[in-house]
């Protein structure tokens, strides 16, 4: 089953920065095993556009639609065998302590 992780910023992080997994080792053993399809970092959110078509119009907008101190900052596309093995992943990645992670399953038809 396959699995969006976003990687969030979050505004309480981990204050022990000696427990915070190292990002390209996780990225590694995570490649190896087959669980991480492809991620990304992304760029700062002031980079972003917004499209909104209303009334026929195109409507653009700079810099992210919603006001928020926590943002998307990456991304992660996880194959996995269920939501557990999931949660096993996200869990150890290194913005489970500085950030927040969330994981959302592709519909199923």
């Amino acid at each position: 089953m396959q699995y969006m992780m976003f990687v969030c910023t979050d505004t309480e992080p981990e204050t022990d920065e000696s427990q915070i997994p190292d990002i390209f080792q996780w990225v590694a053993d995570n490649d190896e095993a087959g669980r991480r399809v492809s991620g990304n970092e992304l760029v700062p959110p002031s980079s972003a556009t917004t499209v909104r078509v209303r009334g026929g119009e195109l409507l653009l907008s700079d810099g992210p639609f919603a006001e928020t101190k926590e943002v998307i900052v990456g991304f992660d596309l996880l194959e996995c065998a269920d939501l557990d093995e999931a949660i096993e992943v996200a869990r150890t990645h290194p913005m489970a302590y500085s950030g927040r992670i969330e994981l959302r399953p592709f519909h199923q038809e």
